[in-house]
Order: structure tokens, then C-alpha cells, then sequence
């Protein structure tokens, strides 16, 4: 039968695909059948039909398991709506609307039918504009509603971003995309997965307007596209890409066409870009096909595979990349080959598969990150326009903070805790947490706490704090009361955390405990209680494993999974963990090795949940990994930190998987570290002004029921502190009371540190965060910290004490003629880093150090530097 129809502009091949898919799904989801699909019975119109075929056919496995069609078709009308309404959609080609305004998910979020509550909002604010000009505007609205913060990885919706009224850069670029989708506008969060020359990442959004993508930052404003502070970090990045949920053609350079998904590639828009193409071959020089080929930098002291890509039928992988280092990794059936590269070097590699044992002792290497590069000029902004933006920014931040206004008081915290007989200063602690969901958390206290008492507050104790923002009274209801019917006798704090407590990794918390105790007979929950392993063989033998989206992994609801029957193997072991919860049992995931377990007599026992997998045919004794100090480190040695500059990684399959230590833990050497027997790799890393890498492999094995000593080495660095210029100590400042003070009476005569701020910007704020994180070190040093903020940075919202963990040498001050900004920074590439400028001073007023823009690392850097200056002026002192 052939199909006559142009619907969407889809040609025969792509509506058999979407077909064949679709059928695939709807084999897999058959426990869920008529929730998902029966709204194909009802009078759809052909488009509507193709659009719930096409998100069906590339949905996650997850979202199969969470959400029921009635959810897909509310949204897939609302988005044709939009369309014919909006004066551009009939503009915007329909694989653009397929692929870019269509689809209802953005990251990992929770789904919402948010579209027709976005668009009531910014039809009207928009419809009048240019695509163009919708974009910027957009933007605005977007900074009206939420600004950045630093978080866990769990990401939030879109309202509830909104509700928070802040998030960190994948929950702002995630409003910010649906926000535009939501008003017909093509729009894709595009993120670099791991920054090359500092730590972390970034994501950042692109809109396309009439022909052309442009991207913006998102819930940053700038007065025109094209225009961010990530823009001269952008230019050293070693991939920027995007994911999508579709079989994509193009026409961007694609990274990986997965079944389900597919990668492009979008660096070339923002840094000079090289494809190289590597060649695994076996020990006998045989071209290998279906290796895994993973590209991996160095970013939070592991080393990160940005990209993994199978090699084609020639034994080729071929990846558009930066001009930095890599380390690349070829694997297949446990055999491995392993490389490190200068991209600049060569555009051919080859790597041979004839590793099976890891090796011994250790190995340095050096990871050198892309240059700095300096931009194509830009015309400057007229000061009309300028002003103008700068208005925007400052009406769009008081609009935020009047709404951050409405939360609960510290005084009301303490009404509602007398009123509850509960402590104040906790009650105070979860309200302001819960921030726009306060009034939601104080009800169910007022409401709960008089029958059950401290139990309440401790249950939102449990929680993370994100958590508090988008969890409502029903679910604490079903985690309070259908928890402790189960107590039994077991301690307060076990009981809490592990039973009480319905956070097991990063999904989304729904209720699940009422439900999971009505799920079985009365004989088969006594006897999972008796022996949590015989629920773990039945939901090994009863749910099959389905993978399609890698960052999807985890993030199913125990419900949802249970129901369909089906899931990725972290939702799995998530839904064990859930119902041994809902029965009473203690369960948690390993706090390193995320794999499920049970508590039975006091101790930690393994649940087997994949017996098929050879490693997991049983459970196992764990050994300990117990380091040791290096006595004879300089004394420029960093202090050990867990992900900052150190980390583990056991040997599996051909690959070092990272183990999940809390980050920046840093008692390291006074408590062993509990892991699974394997080889090991110990990562150390110190990273230089320039972003460069000097990287040391430990290799050792650990065997079980035993301890491995390891000493804890990083290479030895030599830090040059030269000087730079010198600055004004004259210059004029005045306080935020009014008063004037030179920049000599603020920084004083032994050293200090001066920056320049935007404090409402991504940048300043991850420099505040580092500062405060390293609070007592600069205490020690009593240095001055002086943080001065220039009139068109300023906004009247503005306030210090929203970062009371600052050094309490740190001071505030204004800054209206700039004079007392140093030369320096009028060069490029700091002029275009843009903030935060920040300068170590040495007791001469030398420039020691400088850092512009946004740098993760910057606070020790300039810690480091501080403290040597301090130590150069008390020994010029004493002589």
C-alpha cells in the first residue's frame, strides 16, 4: 500500500520509519497500552496523528513508563495551535517544527503541560515582533522568572524553574527553550559536556530566526544574538552538541546516529574545529568494526568521554573536535588500545586492540586545552541601546525579587514552629529552601505535625533541597503516613534515611509507598520482607531491561517502571530500592558504586538484579581503597579533593568507570574508601593558569575482603607569580553606606584581592561560590577581599547579605568612573572575557594575578597566589 500525503513534508522512507518504530514501542510498552495509546480511537486530524506517532515512536523508554497519552495529545494540539497562530509559523519549515518545536522534552526534566501556559504569557509580548526580536525578548521574560544558582543534576521543569525563581545553567537553557518553543520559535539547548580548560560545563541555547541559528544565553539577556559571557570559553571547548530525538538528517555535522537519537555536532559555529579520524585495528592489523571508540579530556579529575563512537565496516571513527589534547580509548569485548593526542598535530590516528591487563605503577601526562583565541569584532552598541538593555535587566530583576518576596519570612518560619512545637531554626531551614513552594511545605506541617510530630519535618529533612520545590503534600503524605506503619524497630536515623526517605538518586519523587503496599499479597510481601533477595529475582525474571537515552538513565518513577513492567537498569534498581522502602526494609544504592542493596542484620547485602550479566552472577565482599599522605610533596601539593583533583576508577569491560564520591570531600585519609574488588586507577590532576593539565595515573589492584594502601602523589608544579602591572591605590570607591574610600584604604599593605563584578551574572556568581567555599583558608589569611561592582552592573535589588558565606574580610563597594580598573584588562582576551576582573595585590601594589570571566578555579588560584604574596610582605616585614 503506498501513502499519499505530505503531511509535516515527510516522504515515504520517513513515514515508513516512524511506523516501524512505532510498532517497536508499542511491543515494549504492552503493560501500558491503553494509557498510552487508546487516543489514537479518538477523532484525530492527520497531522495530529503523524505528530503523536512521531514523538511515540522516539520516546523514552521512561517517559512510556511516567506519562499516559492523553498528556502527548493535550500538547501535540496546543503546539499545531500555536503554529497558526503565531505570525511566523507558517515560516518555520516543517523539519525545523518536527525536530525543534514539536518535541515536548528538553533535558531530563519532569513533563508538564506547560505549552499552553508558556504561550498565554508571551503571545502577546512576542506576536508583534520579529523572530529576531521574539528571541531577545524572550530572553528577558526568562530573566524576569529565573536567575542562576548552582545545583544537584536532578533537572527541574520549566514551572517549577519558574516557582524556584533560580537553577543552574541546564534548568535555565531548559525554560528558555520551551519558553520559545512554546511561542513556535525552533529552539535546542546545546551544551559543551565538559569544559577543556577548567572544570564543569556549560549550557546555552540556540533559536533559529528566519534562515539562521543564533544562540543566547539563557535567562542572561544581551541586547543582541549572537552574545554571551561564555562566548570567549566557547572558542576553547572541544565539543558543543545537541541531542535529538529523531532519526536527523542534518545538515549539521552528526556525531552519532543512535536508533533512537542523534547527536550533532555544532562546534564549528563557535572555535576553529578539526575532524580526525582514528583507525582500530586488532594485534594482527586487521581493521576492527564495532569497537567503541571514546574520546575522552580531563574535567573534575577524571577523564571524560565526550564522545564514543563505533567504528564503521573500515575500522574508522571519525570526530569533529578542538585544537586541545585528548585521550583516546578504543574498546571491544574487553580488549582495549589508548592514546593520548594533540589534535593540532595530526587528522589520523591509529590505535591496535592488544591490551587485556591493566598496567602497573604509574604514568604522567600533560592535557593541554585549546589556546585562547580572540573573536571577530563586533560594532559596539550605541549607548541608547545600552541603556535601554541595562534598564531591561534592572526591571527584569526587580520583577524576580518582588516575586521572591512573597515567600514565607524567617518570622512566620518561627510562627508556624510554635504553633507546631517544632525547633524554629529547622523550620526556618526547610521553609526558605522551599522557596515558591513554601506556603505548600508550611501547610503540610501545620497539618501533619500536631498527630505525628517531629516525623514531618524530619521526612523534609531527608530530602534534598531541590526537592522542596517541586514535592507536594500528597506525596509527603504518602511517604509520612504509609512510612511509619512500617517502622518496626528500627533506629530513627536508619529508619530515616533509608526507609522514610523516598530519594534514591535523581528521579523525580512521586508517591509510591501506598501504592507498592497494596501491590502484592499479604504472603508475597512477608516473604520479600523475610528476603529482599527473592524481589530481586522476581523483578529480574519479570521486567525486561530497555536502554535509549543515555542521560535519561535513572530517572524513571518506581510507579511508572513498575507498570510498564520495563526500564533502564538504574530505574530498576531505583524500583527495588522503592518497594523494599514501601515494606519497611532498609535499602539504599551504594554510595560509590550506585548498586542496589538491602539491610539484613544490621549489615549491607548486594541485590543481583542482572544474573544474566557475568559480573553479577553474585554478590561479592567489598575491599577498601585506604590512602596515604605523600610526606615528601612540596608544599605547593594541593590538599586532596574528591573530583576537584583526585578520583577513582575501577577497570570494567576495557573501561575506568569513575566512582561517586561525594564531591569535594576532603577527609580522604581518615576513613578507608569501601569498593568492589577490580583494578584501579587513581586519577590526580594540578591544573595551571593556562588551563594545561598535569595529570598522574596511579595504577593497583584491589582484592576481596582486603585493604589497599595507596599513596596519594600529584606532580610537582613550579608557579611562577610574575608581575603584571601595578594598580591605583588613589582611585575613589565609595561603600555601599555612602562613604568614599581609596582603594589603598581598602585593600591595605600586605596584599589583597580586588575584583570587579557583575553580580548578577553566572561568572561572579561561581566566583562568590568558590570564595565562600574556601571561607576559612582566606580567614586565616585575614587578607581583604574587595568585590567592587561599576554603576552599570549595579541593580537596586542587589543585596550582600544573599551570600553570607563570604570571608568576613570581605567588603562591598561601588565603583562609578571605573578609574581604578586596571589597564590591563582594556587588552584582549580579558576586555571580551567581560566579568568578573579579579587581581591579586601584592603590599606593593603589583598585579601578581589576573583572571577575567568565567573560570572554574579562579578562587584557589587566587587563594594560592594570595597566599604567597602575604608570606613575600610579613618576611619584607620582619626585616
Amino acid at each position: 500500500m503506498t501513502m499519499q500525503t505530505s503531511v509535516f513534508s515527510l516522504d515515504q522512507t520517513a513515514m515508513e520509519l516512524i511506523e516501524r518504530k512505532l510498532r517497536e514501542k508499542r511491543q515494549m510498552a504492552q503493560a501500558r497500552e491503553h494509557e498510552l495509546f487508546d487516543v489514537f480511537q479518538e477523532d484525530l486530524t492527520e497531522e495530529e496523528t503523524w505528530a503523536l506517532k512521531y514523538l511515540f515512536a522516539y520516546m523514552p523508554v521512561n517517559d512510556m513508563a511516567d506519562y499516559d497519552g492523553a498528556l502527548f495529545l493535550s500538547h501535540v494540539r496546543r503546539t499545531l495551535e500555536i503554529r497558526k497562530q503565531m505570525p511566523w509559523g507558517s515560516r518555520v519549515p516543517d523539519h525545523l517544527f518536527l525536530h525543534f518545536v514539536l518535541p515536548y522534552r528538553v533535558n531530563t526534566e519532569n513533563i508538564e503541560d506547560s505549552r499552553g501556559i508558556l504561550y498565554e504569557v508571551l503571545s502577546e509580548r512576542t506576536k508583534s515582533l520579529s523572530m529576531a526580536d521574539a528571541i531577545l525578548e524572550t530572553n528577558y521574560w526568562c530573566h524576569e522568572k529565573a536567575t542562576y544558582i548552582g545545583s544537584d543534576l536532578r533537572t527541574i521543569s520549566p514551572l517549577t524553574m519558574i516557582r524556584n525563581a533560580r537553577g543552574r545553567c541546564g534548568e535555565e537553557s531548559t525554560l528558555a527553550v520551551a519558553a520559545l518553543r512554546s511561542i513556535g520559535i525552533p529552539a535546542r539547548q546545546v551544551y559543551t559536556p565538559r569544559w577543556a580548560h577548567c572544570d564543569d560545563n556549560h549550557a546555552w541555547v540556540e533559536a533559529w530566526a528566519d534562515g539562521t541559528w543564533y544562540y543566547i544565553g539563557a535567562c542572561e539577556p544581551e541586547a543582541r544574538l549572537n552574545q554571551g559571557w561564555f562566548t570567549p570559553p566557547a572558542r576553547r571547548a572541544m565539543l558543543i552538541n545537541t541531542r535529538i530525538y529523531a532519526d536527523y538528517p542534518g545538515p549539521e555535522n552528526i556525531t552519532l546516529a543512535d536508533e533512537w537519537f542523534t547527536e550533532i555536532n555544532l562546534l564549528e559555529n563557535y572555535a576553529p574545529t578539526r575532524t580526525i579520524t582514528v583507525l582500530v585495528k586488532d594485534g594482527q592489523g586487521n581493521p576492527v568494526s564495532g569497537a567503541d571508540v571514546h574520546f575522552e579530556l580531563f574535567n573534575m579529575a577524571e577523564f571524560y568521554p565526550i564522545a564514543t563512537i563505533p567504528t564503521n565496516e573500515r575500522g574508522e571513527a571519525s570526530f569533529k573536535t578542538g585544537f586541545g589534547d585528548l585521550l583516546i580509548r578504543a574498546v571491544q569485548y574487553g580488549k582495549w588500545g589508548e592514546k593520548k593526542i594533540t589534535v593540532a598535530d595530526s587528522d589520523r590516528y591509529e590505535i591496535v586492540l592488544d591490551q587485556t591487563s591493566p598496567p602497573s605503577g604509574t604514568m604522567d601526562l600533560d592535557m593541554v586545552p585549546p589556546p585562547e583565541r580572540e573573536g571577530e569584532a563586533i560594532e559596539p552598541l550605541s549607548e541608547e541601546k545600552i541603556q535601554r538593555h541595562n534598564s531591561r535587566l534592572e526591571e527584569g530583576t526587580k520583577i524576580r525579587t518582588g516575586y521572591e518576596d512573597t515567600f514565607l519570612t524567617e518570622s512566620e518560619a518561627v510562627e508556624l514552629a510554635g504553633e507546631a512545637g517544632l525547633p524554629a531554626e529547622r523550620v526556618w531551614d526547610i521553609l526558605r529552601k522551599a522557596r515558591g513552594n513554601c506556603c505548600e511545605i508550611a501547610a503540610f506541617l501545620r497539618e501533619r505535625s500536631t498527630e505525628y510530630g517531629e516525623w514531618p519535618l524530619r521526612l523534609l529533612e531527608s530530602l534534598n533541597e531541590k526537592d522542596l520545590v517541586d514535592t507536594f503534600s500528597e506525596t509527603l503524605d504518602d511517604h509520612l503516613i504509609d512510612s511509619l506503619a512500617q517502622r518496626g524497630d528500627l533506629s530513627e536515623d536508619t529508619f530515616t534515611q533509608y526507609v522514610l526517605c523516598p530519594r534514591v538518586l535523581h528521579e523525580m519523587i512521586m508517591p509510591y509507598k501506598r501504592f507498592f503496599q497494596a501491590a502484592f499479597t499479604t504472603v508475597e510481601a512477608a516473604a520479600f520482607k523475610a528476603d529482599p533477595s527473592l524481589l530481586a529475582r522476581n523483578l529480574d525474571e519479570g521486567y525486561g531491561r530497555w536502554e535509549d537515552l543515555p542521560n535519561l538513565k535513572g530517572k524513571g518513577n518506581p510507579v511508572g517502571t513498575y507498570n510498564l513492567m520495563k526500564g533502564d537498569p538504574v530505574s530498576l534498581d531505583i524500583l527495588f530500592v522503592a518497594i523494599c522502602r514501601s515494606l519497611g526494609v532498609p535499602a539504599r544504592l551504594h554510595p560509590s558504586e550506585l548498586k542496589p542493596q538491602y539491610m539484613a542484620g544490621g549489615s549491607w547485602v548486594d541485590a543481583v538484579l542482572n544474573a544474566s550479566a557475568p559480573q553479577e552472577k553474585e554478590t561479592k565482599d567489598w575491599g577498601a581503597i585506604r590512602l596515604l599522605q605523600d610526606h615528601e610533596a612540596a608544599a605547593e601539593a594541593p590538599a586532596a579533593s574528591y573530583s576537584e583533583n583526585f578520583t577513582f576508577a575501577r577497570l570494567e569491560n576495557g573501561i575506568y568507570k569513575t566512582l561517586f564520591f561525594p564531591y569535594g570531600h576532603k577527609d580522604v585519609y581518615d576513613e578507608p574508601f569501601e569498593v568492589e574488588p577490580g583494578s584501579y586507577r587513581m586519577t590526580s590532576g594540578v591544573r595551571l593558569k593556562d588551563g594545561t593539565v598535569q595529570v598522574r595515573f596511579t595504577y593497583f589492584k584491589v582484592h576481596a575482603g582486603e585493604q589497599n594502601d595507596v599513596v596519594l602523589t600529584y606532580r610537582q608544579t613550579v608557579h611562577d607569580i610574575p608581575v603584571l602591572g601595578t594598580v591605583d591605590r588613589t582611585s575613589t570607591l565609595s561603600t555601599l553606606d555612602g562613604a568614599n574610600n581609596t582603594l589603598g584604604d581598602l585593600i591595605g599593605m600586605n596584599g589583597a584581592i580586588a575584583a570587579w563584578i557583575e553580580p548578577e551574572r553566572e561568572p561572579s556568581k561561581h566566583l562568590f561560590r568558590e570564595i565562600g567555599e574556601l571561607t576559612e583558608s582566606f580567614a586565616e589569611l585575614g587578607a581583604p577581599i574587595v568585590l567592587i561592582i561599576g554603576d552599570s552592573e549595579w541593580t537596586a535589588s542587589f543585596n550582600p547579605a544573599n551570600y553570607p558565606k563570604l570571608p568576613p574580610s570581605t567588603i562591598f563597594v561601588r565603583d562609578s568612573s571605573y578609574a581604578s580598573l586596571p589597564d590591563i584588562i582594556s587588552h584582549s582576551p580579558a576586555q571580551e572575557a567581560g566579568y568578573p576582573h579579579l587581581f591579586v595585590l601584592d603590599g606593593q601594589d603589583q598585579i601578581r594575578y589576573t583572571a577575567s570571566g568565567y573560570k572554574i578555579g579562579t578562587g584557589k588560584e587566587a587563594l594560592q597566589v594570595l597566599s604567597a604574596v602575604w608570606q613575600e610582605s610579613m618576611e619584607r616585614s620582619e626585616v
